[in-house]
């Protein structure tokens, strides 16, 4: 059977326009969805999706190996193969947090890996799509005028784009707010040939350029306002229930800042909860720095109004925006099954990373922020000990090294070093090294 996708205003659920069209926004300026063809994919059971799904995962058939393009037909189902662009994405770790969950209460903890992937972070989901459809674009004729992708950017989305327009041998412009990036961010761009624009402006301003920059159509625009990211990054929550045999967890934290990735978490569950194949939506928590919070402080307020912040500095900063593009599409989903925000400040989230570090995780700060509202929502007995709880860790620990090492260290400013670790400088000498192996050993075993 022929399956179809097309844009739609994602505020009316009215329009369409085919994806082969270069098209942002609604004629009102609202954001677009992707709308799937659902009566047609019903035509096939739901038994019979996990079945076919099933076959494909983490297999060599190219290119349906991929965790996001073993759901092709409920991601870009109108593309063809030849066209897709993908570095096999997904199909990442969902680790038993065994022992953090213990220490913490729970008995059922789980932290899915998204950091485990080509660029290490989860924007690999949503760029394979971006640029296989500008990929195909080009190669198909249907797009001629289009000369390359281009994308504002706090870290990891550059350093997808890359990546894919490397692959893909397409140029790739990327707008990055100075000084705001840790260096491994910095340097993903540069090593796959990106032409890389560090501006003095935050990623607000960067954001306003691109949308500029982009204005003309012949640089595509891949940033989230661009909903076929979207169809990507919402196959983690769908790959999360396929990994517990198709059971739906009770909890699921995110890390929020453009807030694409909270819309796209429950769109994809909205899509395989049509199709029969599960019977509810978890609760779903999204996890804010406390220096970049709007949407907590709209939660807060009852969502009586949603009011843009100047973001300040953050550990985690990649989600330190002011201004989501993605805050109606991630406010009507929340807003509509009941989710919740909360908050972590920097004390709190680089001790709830470094505590967790401590049971063989190695989180990034924004998995942080979302272990700290882990922590606060098992002490106030909104998450209780006996739920399936997943936490989405939504980039490497190794692309924030520095800030890790200063926790460690004691330089990181305006954090007391909790769980802190820092390195003995000590004599060579035999005596020395011995009694600090047994204290190391009577520490640990305390």
């Amino acid at each position: 059977m022929r399956y179809d996708a097309w844009f739609r205003d994602a505020d009316t659920g009215t329009g369409r326009w085919e994806l082969d069209e270069i098209v942002y926004r609604s004629p009102g300026g609202g954001l677009l969805e992707v709308a799937h063809d659902l009566e047609a994919l019903k035509q096939r059971t739901d038994a019979g999706w996990m079945k076919l799904w099933e076959s494909r995962y983490k297999r060599t058939q190219w290119p349906f190996s991929s965790g996001v393009w073993g759901k092709k037909e409920l991601v870009l189902p109108n593309i063809p193969d030849e066209h897709i662009v993908s570095l096999d994405e997904g199909g990442t770790n969902l680790f038993w947090a065994e022992r953090f969950g213990r220490e913490l209460g729970l008995k059922d903890l789980w932290v899915k890996q998204c950091g485990v992937s080509h660029t290490g972070s989860f924007k690999d989901l949503g760029m394979t799509v971006l640029v296989s459809q500008v990929n195909h674009l080009i190669k198909s004729g249907k797009q001629p005028g289009i000369l390359g992708v281009a994308c504002a950017s706090t870290g990891d989305t550059s350093a997808a784009l890359a990546a894919y327009c490397a692959a893909a041998g397409l140029p790739a412009v990327v707008l990055l707010p100075r000084g705001k990036i840790s260096p491994a961010q910095l340097l993903q761009p540069l090593a796959n040939n990106a032409l890389t624009l560090a501006l003095d402006t935050d990623f607000d301003g960067c954001m306003r350029l691109v949308q500029e920059l982009t204005a003309d159509r012949k640089l595509y625009l891949a940033n989230s306002m661009n909903s076929l990211r979207v169809e990507g990054q919402k196959t983690v929550g769908i790959e999360v229930v396929q990994q517990f045999d198709w059971e739906v967890p009770d909890w699921i934290l995110i890390p929020g800042g453009n807030l694409g990735n909270v819309s796209a978490l429950y769109k994809g569950l909205e899509e395989i909860l049509a199709l029969g194949i599960i019977n509810r939506i978890p609760h779903i928590a999204c996890c804010q720095a406390q220096a970049a919070n709007p949407l907590y402080r709209a939660y807060k307020s009852g969502w009586k109004e949603f009011i843009p912040m100047v973001a300040q500095p953050t550990q985690a900063s990649a989600i330190r925006i002011g201004d989501p593009v993605s805050r109606s599409k991630a406010m009507r989903a929340l807003m509509k099954h009941g989710g919740i925000v909360e908050e972590a400040s920097e004390q709190e989230l680089a001790d709830a990373s470094a505590w967790a570090d401590r049971t063989g995780l190695f989180n990034c700060p924004h998995t942080g922020v979302a272990l700290a509202s882990l922590i606060k929502l098992v002490r106030s007995g909104t998450i209780k000990p006996h739920e399936r709880v997943v936490v989405i860790s939504t980039a490497h620990g190794l692309k924030f090294s520095e800030a890790k090492a200063a926790y460690h260290t004691g330089t990181l400013a305006g954090v007391i070093g909790t769980y802190a670790n820092p390195p003995l400088e000590l004599p060579a000498s035999t005596g020395a090294v011995y009694d600090a192996v047994m204290h190391h050993i009577e520490r640990t075993l305390r």
